[in-house]
């Protein structure tokens, strides 16, 4: 099953409410179906700018990329999504991961654990939250949840608010078998204490992630949507040089540049066929940028397609 392209923007700037709705009036003009915010101690709230954009663009769809699980309550969490959900008509979209960066949990004494017993987590926060989403009530008894819950008291618009997982590893890609209407590749890693390196750039490594992916889904495969955060997008001219500086700067091959969906680089017509290259080998087809007017001339070529 191919798989049409939908393009979403990650906000850059979210703290001032005249410039959220500038910036998704644009996207929504441009052609992007999804508007996007972060998860992050030291910035905005993740969903009090995605009510504003929904307002400003009611054609758009908004959430968070992605939740620092850790950092949330699933019960708490689901009565936000819910009544989020609400307030923008049934257009949420809930990104969540693991969570990764140790600097932030210090800065609130809450010690970062380690990444098995992270994915633990968000494994039981997310059958929490499918549970409240979908029905309203739960009763669970986990590792880090005991809940029971007859009445969470607010329903979603939506009767399944899709979920975006993002992760590296096999077991987040297990997990997103599972639970996933959209899977997320991640191009960065994270070392001792959430150190960002390119690990996930390479080509092969995303292959063997979407062959985990396709395995342990089964019959489920063909419901979730295969999606990239990319870190670099540059559209015009210049395509040598900033492949090459790139290439510096990761300290990787030039060739892994040329291939990663991590970084989209080069004239119109490259980056259309480096694109339509990655969704033809694993599947990609949901591509989030962070320049909304300069990757805009690709999401005119290739938008629904």
């Amino acid at each position: 099953m191919v798989r049409p392209f939908r393009f979403g923007l990650q906000a850059r700037e979210l703290s001032d409410a005249s410039a959220t709705r500038a910036a998704a009036q644009e996207a929504e003009q441009l052609g992007y179906v999804q508007f996007l915010s972060f998860d992050h101690i030291g910035a905005v709230d993740p969903f009090v700018p995605l009510l504003v954009a929904a307002g400003a663009a009611p054609r758009l769809a908004v959430g968070p990329l992605v939740l620092n699980n850790e950092l949330h309550h699933p019960v708490l969490l689901a009565r936000t999504v819910a009544s989020a959900d609400r307030f923008t008509d049934g257009r949420i979209v809930l990104g969540v991961g693991t969570g990764y960066m140790a600097s932030e949990h210090a800065a609130i004494g809450a010690p970062l654990r380690d990444p098995a017993a992270r994915v633990r987590r968000l494994a039981e926060s997310i059958s929490v939250l499918r549970a409240l989403l979908d029905d309203g009530a739960v009763t669970f008894d986990g590792e880090f949840h005991h809940v029971a819950l007859d009445e969470l008291g607010v329903r979603p618009v939506q009767p399944h608010v899709p979920f975006l997982i993002g992760g590296h590893g096999p077991a987040v890609v297990r997990l997103a078998a599972r639970h996933a209407d959209i899977f997320q590749f991640t191009g960065l890693t994270h070392g001792d204490g959430g150190v960002p390196s390119p690990g996930g750039f390479d080509i092969a490594r995303i292959r063997q992630r979407a062959a985990w992916l396709a395995d342990a889904a089964g019959e489920r495969d063909h419901e979730i949507e295969r999606s990239a955060l990319v870190q670099v997008t540059h559209v015009g001219t210049g395509a040598d040089e900033q492949i090459s500086a790139l290439a510096d700067r990761f300290e990787v091959d030039r060739e892994l540049i040329d291939n990663t969906p991590f970084v989209l680089v080069g004239s119109v017509e490259q980056v259309v066929d480096k694109v339509e290259r990655i969704r033809a080998d694993v599947g990609i087809s949901h591509f989030v940028v962070r320049d909304a007017a300069g990757f805009a001339p690709v999401v005119a070529a290739l938008a629904g397609r």
